[in-house]
């Protein structure tokens, strides 16, 4: 076929079958992908112009293309909507995950990063006010007894302990407000 005789025909498909293909797609596809659809037919057309003859069975052809491409969009949308729903749950399985009150990871971390802290804390104390303190809380003593080993008197002991407990919630509220 002539070059010219091709496009000829080519525009005459175009002007004749568009309207009508664009209305098939779009029930297909709906409005936003049908003039895809129907523009890559087209131009799939006039790629394939030396093999294709412009015969009685074009309308079919032209039909069954926009078919074709019409159920290709929703294959492709069926995987990206497949995709998405699936980044979708892995991304919820995350947030489950690290949910603070239900997550036994973050619940570690964060014993061991207040331990370290607790730990630092009472480093900082004057050496009297940990010693007492450490008795107290971490050998779990009385006053009475801590008065005895350090041979100090029990209102010595409360006072140590008064300023060790002062110190200790003034350094660690910092970092949880």
């Amino acid at each position: 076929m002539v070059k010219a005789d091709f496009e000829d025909k080519y525009r005459e498909l175009y002007r004749c079958y568009h309207a009508n293909l664009l209305f098939y797609a779009t029930r297909m596809v709906g409005d936003v992908e049908a003039e895809d659809v129907v523009q890559d037919v087209f131009v799939e057309l006039w790629r394939r112009r030396s093999e294709v003859e412009m015969g009685d069975d074009i309308q079919a052809f032209l039909y069954k293309a926009v078919y074709t491409r019409s159920l290709n969009v929703l294959k492709h949308r069926a995987v990206v909507g497949s995709h998405e729903e699936t980044m979708l749950a892995i991304g919820m399985r995350r947030a489950e995950y690290y949910v603070h009150e239900e997550s036994e990871v973050v619940k570690r971390i964060e014993d061991r990063e207040l331990r370290s802290r607790i730990a630092r804390a009472i480093g900082e104390l004057p050496d009297k006010c940990r010693e007492v303190f450490k008795l107290s809380y971490l050998h779990d003593m009385k006053n009475k007894d801590i008065a005895q080993l350090l041979k100090v008197s029990p209102r010595t002991v409360e006072a140590h302990m008064y300023k060790a407990l002062r110190c200790l919630r003034s350094r660690l509220t910092r970092h949880y407000e």
